[in-house]
Parts: C-alpha cells; sequence; structure tokens
C-alpha cells in the first residue's frame, strides 16, 4: 500500500515537472531584482526564499479562491536562473490538473502586496511577466464635483446680487451724508455773516457822550 502511494507522489511530481516549461501556456515567469532593490542590504537567493514564494503564491491563492486549500505543493517553480527568475505554473490541489492563467492573474493582483512584502520588494523590482501593477483606484470625493462647481456658480451669483442691492443704499447714504454736511456748512456761514453785522452796527456811547460834552 505505501509503495502504490510513493509511486502516485512521484508519478504527480514528475507530470507537474513537465507541465511546467518556459513559455507554458498557463505559466508565468517571474523576476526579482532585490540587488537594484535593497542595495547593500540585499539578501542571497535561496532554497529558503523559494520556499517562501511558494508559500505566497499558495496564500495568494488560497485568499482567492475563498476554500480551495492551495498548499507550497501545488506551485511548482521550473527552469530557474542564477539572475533569480524562474517560470511556475499552479495545479488544483492533490491533482495534476493545472490552474489557468486567469485565475492566477487575479489572485496575484488581489495579494500583490503581501507577496511584495514578504520579499521587501516592489511591483517594479518583483516582476510577473504579464501581469502589470494594479493601479490605486482613483479617489471619490464625498461632495460630487458638478455639486462644488454648482456651489462656487451659484455663491459668485449671490455675491452679484447682493452687491447690485447694497451699492444703491451705499450711494444713497453717501449723497445723504454729503447733502446733510453741506446744509450745516450753509449754516455756519449765516451764523458767522449775522455776527458780523450786528458787530457793525454796535452803537458806541463812549463818543456820543463825548460829542455831547463839546458842545457845551
Amino acid at each position: 500500500m505505501l509503495e502504490k502511494i510513493l509511486l502516485l507522489l512521484s508519478l504527480s511530481f514528475s507530470v507537474a515537472e513537465e507541465l511546467c516549461k518556459p513559455g507554458a501556456a498557463e505559466g508565468y515567469k517571474v523576476r526579482f531584482s532585490i540587488k537594484t532593490a535593497l542595495g547593500d542590504q540585499a539578501y542571497p537567493w535561496s532554497k529558503n526564499e523559494m520556499f517562501l514564494f511558494r508559500a505566497a503564491l499558495a496564500f495568494a491563492m488560497r485568499d482567492y479562491t475563498n476554500g480551495e486549500e492551495f498548499g507550497v505543493s501545488d506551485i511548482h517553480p521550473c527552469d530557474e536562473t542564477e539572475r533569480v527568475s524562474f517560470w511556475f505554473v499552479v495545479t488544483r490541489p492533490n491533482t495534476t490538473d493545472l490552474v489557468d492563467k486567469g485565475t492566477v492573474e487575479m489572485a496575484i493582483k488581489k495579494s500583490r502586496n503581501r507577496i511584495n512584502g514578504a520579499f521587501l520588494l516592489t511591483d517594479q523590482t518583483l516582476e510577473f511577466d504579464g501581469i502589470y501593477p494594479t493601479l490605486a483606484a482613483p479617489v471619490s470625493p464625498d461632495t460630487p464635483p458638478w455639486l462644488i462647481v454648482f456651489g462656487v456658480v451659484m455663491g459668485a451669483v449671490s455675491v452679484g446680487i447682493i452687491a447690485l442691492l447694497v451699492y444703491p443704499l451705499v450711494q444713497r447714504k453717501l449723497k445723504k451724508n454729503k447733502d446733510a454736511d453741506d446744509e450745516d456748512s450753509d449754516e455756519e456761514t449765516g451764523v458767522k455773516t449775522a455776527e458780523i453785522g450786528a458787530n457793525d452796527g454796535i452803537y458806541n456811547s463812549t463818543f456820543s457822550d463825548d460829542e455831547r460834552f463839546t458842545q457845551m
């Protein structure tokens, strides 16, 4: 019994290896630019890093399918190079059935930040050929743009109407104040004139008495 199980496992692994080839219909090529991203802090690529990649992909597939229990053994890399690039395919759990390329792409896109973060890389330094970085969704303002424009226009119109209503009142008040000032000025001029005239008509009794004594 044990021999049959081992035989089946060996056959499944050999089939999976056959499925993963450069340019495979359901495969993807991935590139790691660790030195470019981290410089002197770059870590060496090793079997442990490859295991981490397979685990991250298995997590992405689990998260996207929401039920299928993908594992590390369902992620099959091949054609690995020293410059840290390789191809991989994904099979259904406990089978050799390939997961279609579109499903793999959507799973990677959904967990792209988690995959990048596992390796301290970005979309530019961890590249999946044919899977482009997901652009951030445009920020939707709480207030619709048309409503903002409408508010600005209505505000400008309201200011214009208020200006048209207030301007005549201000002009009328200024004119009234000017007329009042002119009347006050005329009154002051009349008073001064009257005072000057009164002073000219004052009878000087001193000169009259002198004339009376002179005649005597």
